[in-house]
């Protein structure tokens, strides 16, 4: 059932492309236990309900570095360009599927993208903070990193021992 499906699983799967945090097709497919191709095709239909700032299809470049990133093998698999939807369009997922596995997992994945929303706020603050320490203490932190440097550079410098034949 649904309420098997933690936040912590969907929040693992919105990735950052285009600066905008989306989803895979294949994912949001396992995650309403349908196949990919039937997802697809049902958006589709629906192509009207689905902008440019909800669902957009990877580029090659963009396919070739996700591959990078998630250790995927270019052999086999499937050959057309996957789609990803962003908040909105995921949202409008749960409308074109009619199914109530996809209203529960549609109300998962938006308790995941507001989880996701309140930790990158929280770390704007600390960043904030962090940067304030900085500035308060700029000064003092400014002589220690003078100190390191002037060793640095006074430190005697090794010649290599060449060992072998020449």
């Amino acid at each position: 059932m649904p309420s098997e499906i933690s936040v912590e699983v969907i929040a693992s799967k919105i990735l950052m492309i285009r600066g905008k945090r989306v989803m895979l097709d294949r994912d949001l497919a396992n995650l309403y236990e349908v196949d990919t191709r039937q997802l697809t095709r049902q958006v589709r239909r629906n192509i009207d309900r689905f902008p440019d700032d909800f669902m957009f299809q990877l580029t090659r470049e963009e396919l070739q570095n996700l591959m990078c990133q998630i250790g995927t093998s270019s052999w086999g698999g499937n050959r057309k360009f996957p789609y990803v939807f962003t908040e909105q369009g995921v949202a409008m997922l749960s409308g074109v599927l009619r199914s109530k596995r996809a209203i529960q997992v549609n109300i998962q994945i938006m308790r995941a993208f507001i989880q996701l929303k309140r930790l990158l706020l929280a770390n704007v603050d600390l960043r904030r903070k962090i940067e304030g320490m900085e500035k308060k203490y700029d000064k003092q932190f400014a002589i220690v990193f003078q100190a390191i440097k002037q060793l640095l550079e006074s430190a005697p410098v090794k010649e290599k021992r060449i060992t072998g034949f020449r």
